[in-house]
């Protein structure tokens, strides 16, 4: 039997959660959209599918709908939100639109036994759950019966216990339904079967033979940036491929403090993986002179990026194969499955191929995995904690942590107030406990009085957040005490900053990163 689950994505914001949940519970599986080809979806051979939610009405005829295939496989389907309701549309079923809304915390009434509640919500019990939805359910299909309601949706979770075909009006995925990761277990453990054996150490060597496989005796070029993802990918492939493979740094400038000197340390120090380390800061600094639009700064970074990276592929010559530290997330995102809102244009990655002059393929060891994923298989890999639980840093760097022109002076005023701001960070035990924290150097400048003399100079903002998923994040709830330490440091230490403040600002759902 097939240890896998599909995920089939109507657009949800948050069908990536599912998936996170899923693989959570030791059962591996992927997103397809819900128009991919019958031929694709037979081939992944799924033991289970789960239909996510989305943004569109079933009550509309041109809106999306699960491929025929989905319940004539033979395996147990799971409907979420607006998989529940094309599922009832489609087998009979009948869904009413605009009546009855329900957003954000709800409850359900459990009254009947189900095998998708086992052992967490028996019958009688009233259940926390997060809801999102302006259609619902007015009549189940054939073989279906009522298993909980909520005051908006009378038919909140439904069950076809023959044909192992479930569906729930609320949101399981997120952390709003507290049980709702455990009602997923149940899904893919006791409803399917599944074993929940998927682990690092066996995505590890699956891993390295497809690499070799697809890379045979050719030669293998990566661009390392400092960060986990790129970091991870190269060391799985030389563990694959050995010298076949061929890491290029380009230092572009826009690093944090000592972090070029890290990877050059750790690459040819530590793993004796061949490593070209191009210093090209002046030609970034040069094309970047005077560019204040954020978006033109991704675009020129990424394109001199390319330039400087095709420039010393060509002096080791004779490369086949790139490789990309490219995430699932970033697969996901750069693709539109829907045209709905899970859509977002990520202009730093590029994962949607390389500049055709490139003439190389591919090679994508990560495009399967999430982020902690990634953490995971680089503790399985042996490299050292203080790369695998490294914030995330995108490749703009600085670039986009100075709002502005950007100078040789700003960066190096930014790198100190920064490096300082993180060193702070670790000494209070504070790191593992922040998603991200960084320094930015706003465009304006105060006057202060320092000492017995005014100074005219930048003012720093400070930013940290928590998260558990990366798709929304609050401020971290540092001390008093704390941020007087750190802005004093700041200050004293750092010419050029008079005044520091901190930004409290929130994430809200869907955006992917801070800048």
């Amino acid at each position: 039997m097939s240890q896998k689950v599909l995920i089939l994505d109507f657009g949800s914001q948050v069908t990536q959660l599912i998936a996170r949940r899923v693989r959570e519970s030791g059962v591996y599986c992927e997103i397809q959209p819900f128009n991919a080809p019958e031929e694709r979806l037979k081939a992944f051979d799924p033991g289970a599918i789960i239909l996510s939610g989305g943004p569109a009405s079933v009550t509309e005829s041109h809106t999306p709908r699960a491929p025929q295939y989905v319940f004539e496989a033979g395996v147990p389907v799971l409907g979420i939100c607006y998989g529940q309701q094309t599922m009832c549309a489609q087998l009979g079923g009948k869904v009413e639109s605009g009546h009855h809304r329900e957003f954000g915390r709800s409850f359900i009434d459990v009254f009947q036994e189900c095998t998708l509640f086992e052992g967490l919500w028996p019958k009688g019990s009233r259940e926390q759950v997060w809801m999102s939805h302006g259609d619902r359910v007015v009549a189940i299909p054939p073989g279906f019966r009522v298993v909980a309601t909520s005051e908006g949706a009378p038919f909140a979770a439904i069950a076809d216990d023959a044909r192992r075909f479930y569906g729930v009006q609320f949101h399981p995925e997120v952390v709003h339904t507290p049980h709702g990761a455990a009602l997923l277990r149940n899904f893919t453990q006791h409803v399917a079967g599944l074993k929940g054996t998927w682990t690092m150490a066996a995505f590890r060597q699956h891993a390295i033979e497809k690499i070799r496989k697809q890379v045979g005796k050719g030669k293998v070029i990566c661009g390392l940036s400092g960060g986990v993802d790129s970091s991870v990918a190269a060391v799985l492939i030389h563990e694959a491929i050995g010298d076949q493979l061929t890491c290029i740094l380009v230092d572009h400038g826009l690093m944090r403090q000592g972090e070029a000197d890290q990877v050059v340390e750790l690459f040819r120090g530590h793993y004796n993986i061949p490593l070209v380390h191009r210093n090209a800061q002046q030609d970034f600094l040069g094309k970047l002179a005077g560019v204040t639009d954020p978006e033109r700064k991704r675009k020129i970074i990424g394109a001199t990026f390319i330039d400087v990276f095709e420039e010393e592929a060509k002096k080791i010559g004779g490369a086949d194969f790139l490789a990309q530290g490219t995430l699932y997330p970033d697969v996901i995102e750069s693709v539109s499955f829907t045209g709905g809102p899970s859509v977002t244009i990520k202009s730093h990655h590029n994962v949607g191929g390389l500049p055709e002059r490139m003439r190389m393929k591919l090679v994508e060891p990560l495009r399967e995995l999430f982020k902690d994923e990634v953490r995971a298989l680089g503790r399985e890999l042996g490299l050292p904690e203080t790369l695998v639980g490294r914030h995330p840093f995108p490749g703009p760097g600085l670039a986009i942590r100075i709002p502005g022109d950007i100078t040789g002076e700003k960066l190096e005023i930014l790198r100190k107030a920064d490096a300082i701001y993180l060193e702070e960070i670790r000494n209070a035990g504070l790191y593992d406990a922040i998603w991200q924290a960084f320094a930015v150097l706003l465009p304006v400048k105060t006057v202060g009085v320092m000492g017995d003399a005014r100074s005219y100079d930048y003012v720093c903002a400070l930013r940290a957040v928590t998260s558990t998923d990366g798709m929304t994040a609050d401020s971290y709830p540092f001390e008093h005490a704390f941020l007087a330490n750190v802005c004093t440091r700041i200050i004293n230490e750092v010419r050029g900053i008079n005044r520091v403040v901190y930004d409290v600002t929130s994430k809200p759902p869907g955006t992917i990163e801070w800048e």
